[in-house]
């Protein structure tokens, strides 16, 4: 485990990760930062645990917009979707193959 420190609306902290993600923190603190400095020099919000809830709010509003739409893959799993690609992939491989042998 590696120790970074970093910064987030002028103050500093000292995060754990493992060896090797320390740009994936870092990445993920700039942007928590960004977003949290935006909340902040609006005006509208006040004090430092209001802002960080309302930036968590937007970030969780992100992840839940990146998900898949309602319908038949929105309840499976990336892991079940990924088999799911790779089942049409079988079956188009297996429906092409016998179109490549006629050339």
């Amino acid at each position: 485990m590696i120790q970074l420190p970093v910064t987030i609306m002028g103050q500093p902290y000292t995060l754990v990760c493992k060896e090797g993600e320390e740009a994936v923190l870092q990445s993920a603190v700039d942007y928590l930062d960004k977003r949290m400095c935006a909340i902040r020099d609006g005006g509208k919000v006040k004090g430092n645990d209001r802002i960080a809830v309302m930036a968590a709010l937007g970030v969780a509003a992100e992840l839940l917009s990146t998900k898949a739409p309602q319908g038949p893959l929105s309840d499976l799993s990336m892991a079940e979707v990924q088999q799911q690609i790779q089942g049409m992939h079988l079956v188009l491989d297996q429906a092409l193959t016998p179109q490549e042998n006629l050339f």
